[in-house]
Order: structure tokens, then sequence, then C-alpha cells
């Protein structure tokens, strides 16, 4: 298989380099620690504590297929 080279292959990889760099931002300033969104499940215990973002992950697969599908038209 051999991918288009040009113009498009460098916007096209432009566009995901900016993607991921605010992506990178906004999870750095937005931390579990935070409390994260209503729904996502958090276990604390003396010694331990165990984070999983059930709903962070849903908005994120939300908004990210919604970009790639917009870019792809």
């Amino acid at each position: 298989m051999v991918l288009p080279m040009g113009p498009v292959l460098g916007k096209q990889l432009m566009i995901v380099g900016a993607m991921l760099i605010v992506l990178g931002a906004l999870l750095r300033w937005w931390q579990p620690s935070r409390g994260g969104l209503p729904g996502d499940l958090v276990i604390e215990r003396p010694g331990f504590s165990f984070h999983v973002p059930i709903v962070t992950c849903l908005v994120l697969s939300l908004v990210l297929s919604l970009i790639l599908r917009w870019l792809n038209r």
C-alpha cells in the first residue's frame, strides 16, 4: 500500500499534530484529581486510590469522532 504524498498529507499531519497539542494541553491542565466528570468512578481507601474515567472516555471519543468525521469530508 502506498500512502499519498504531497500537500494533502502534509496538511492532514499538521491538523492531527495541532489536535494532539491541544488535547495534551487540556489533559495537562485538567487532571482526574480535580473530580473529573460526573459518572467517573473514584474509589479511595487509605493508601489506595483507583480512578475509572468512564464518562471522560466517552466524551473524548465522541469529540474525536466528530472532528475526524468533519476532517474526512
